[in-house]
């Protein structure tokens, strides 16, 4: 939305300008701005109607950041394990599901459909499964210069925002975000996500709500189908 009302703003502002440049004196070829001569800034310091919709389509391209996104498309089968007992020493829960990625907008950003079956408490306290569905968008954000994400799900009614890096020596995007399940209880998020190879992914998702940082779950990824 802040983008549709921002372009809006910027074509209306240039529609304005336009019967002022038609009055303009005519210039030569030679006279002519050209890419080394700055354009003249709009009243407030901002940057003139045409030199910002420049600058937009300047950031709207795709780059290699985005591929890197778009490489993980596919469906993919994955296995998850919690730690969420307090004692160290207890095994984790786990379970499974699938996962389909796909890349949306002409590659600009990708999508991921998650569901999966687990158990969790019920209001006896007894375990009982329930069906898991997930939902998460990544992108790159080319002005940030930072990779983005925003992830819902059926356990809650907020929305989890993030931003990350990538290493191509290791292949592993790691992001961080800050989550609060319940009030007052909110959680440092790291998530670090590595490309095995084209079939294999393995996501750990670490958390520290001011005691230290510790991992609470691990999911591998197996494409289904190799690619």
């Amino acid at each position: 939305m802040k983008t549709f009302t921002l372009l809006t703003t910027i074509l209306f502002a240039t529609l304005i300008a336009l019967p002022s440049f038609a009055q303009s004196p005519a210039t030569s070829p030679a006279s002519a701005s050209s890419p080394s001569v700055a354009q003249p800034a709009a009243p407030g310091g901002q940057p003139n109607p045409q030199e910002m919709m420049k600058q937009m389509m300047e950031f709207s391209k795709l780059n290699e950041n985005h591929k890197l996104l778009s490489g993980l498309d596919g469906n993919w089968n994955y296995t998850i394990k919690f730690w969420m007992n307090p004692d160290p020493n207890a095994k984790p829960q786990e379970s499974k599901g699938t996962a389909v990625r796909k890349s949306i907008m002409e590659g600009r950003y990708s999508v991921m459909d998650v569901t999966g079956k687990m158990e969790m408490p019920g209001p006896d306290g007894k375990k009982k499964e329930m069906t898991f569905k997930g939902h998460g968008i990544e992108g790159y954000d080319n002005i940030k210069k930072k990779f983005v994400g925003s992830w819902i799900d059926n356990m809650g009614t907020g929305i989890q925002f993030s931003e990350g890096t990538y290493d191509p020596a290791t292949k592993t995007f790691t992001y961080t975000s800050e989550m609060e399940p319940v009030p007052g209880m909110k959680s440092q998020v790291r998530e670090v996500l590595k490309a095995t190879d084209n079939n294999h992914m393995t996501l750990e998702w670490y958390e520290n709500q001011g005691g230290g940082e510790k991992k609470t779950m691990e999911i591998n990824y197996t494409r289904a189908g190799k690619k």
